[in-house]
């Protein structure tokens, strides 16, 4: 049970350990991601999630360097949505992010397909060069995101690295995604949550009031909390630096398995998605 910010998961098939909590940047504006960045390290995160999509990667580099922390000590993911031509033409944009976050000779932690929408040939492509990547040590890990289990099972055709070490989908009470989260779990691939906190936009639901009420904690760290005890890895954004706080201070407290039961009896299955619920076939 994750008691503590500096708690790891292993990754399937990799000597990389990956922290149970991340920091989220997306839609972060550029004037405002670095401070926020800096914030959560200094609350105490060691896993910062960006992406090319958010065009904040800079951003986050040069917070990191000025945080003074070495390089090791700090989890840092990117993600790319679509191949750029060819095989060459894509590693040369995965390249090209590796070296705005962590500067010539440097390596990100994770580096995601952030969409199936590419098409097969597509996610091929980009899986390939993910591969290049990862066996440079320019990427210490290599995965996807809203991947179902159709574009996972897909990837045994044309993937070297099999399973994928992680992959990142929309979760919380409303949208539980329980096929995909149990064919991760069957092969190892460890499950990232995004939109953990649903923006908020749940903050009044009854149900998740009443909890969080009987806990004396707010209803995202309820929420954060919850992600937590389900075993994946939730990545909570914010850039309100009391609220970037708050999300990290969940480790004083337990759900019970009878409330947790009852976040569960939330689940709207696709309908309760914000962003994208996955195909799995």
């Amino acid at each position: 049970m994750p008691d503590k910010i500096t708690d790891l998961l292993s990754l399937p098939n990799s000597p990389v350990r990956i922290p149970r909590l991340g920091f989220g940047v997306y839609r972060s504006p550029t004037h405002q991601c670095g401070q926020s960045v800096r914030k959560a390290l200094e609350a105490g995160y060691r896993h910062i999630d960006t992406a090319q999509f958010y065009g904040n990667e800079g951003e986050v580099g040069e917070a990191l360097r000025a945080s003074g922390l070495p390089r090791d000590q700090v989890f840092v993911t990117t993600k790319i949505l679509s191949p750029a031509g060819s095989s060459e033409q894509t590693y040369d944009k995965l390249l090209a992010s590796v070296e705005t976050i962590g500067g010539p000779g440097g390596y990100v932690d994770l580096f995601l397909i952030h969409s199936p929408s590419s098409g097969f040939a597509g996610r091929k492509q980009l899986w390939q060069a993910l591969e290049k990547l990862h066996a440079e040590g320019k990427a210490k890990a290599i995965g996807v995101s809203n991947y179902g289990v159709q574009h996972i099972e897909e990837m045994k055709a044309y993937a070297q690295v099999w399973p994928p070490h992680v992959n990142q989908i929309e979760l919380h009470p409303w949208c539980q995604q329980r096929t995909i989260v149990a064919y991760c779990k069957q092969h190892g691939i460890v499950v990232e949550a995004y939109s953990p906190i649903v923006r908020n936009y749940k903050a009044n639901d009854p149900t998740l009031v009443e909890v969080a009420q009987k806990y004396s904690h707010s209803t995202q760290q309820v929420l954060i909390r919850y992600a937590l005890q389900k075993g994946w890895v939730p990545l909570p954004k914010s850039d309100d630096p009391e609220r970037i706080a708050a999300n990290a201070d969940v480790f004083d407290f337990h759900i019970s398995a009878e409330d947790m039961e009852l976040l569960d009896s939330l689940d709207q299955g696709d309908a309760g998605a914000i962003v994208e619920a996955v195909a799995n076939e």
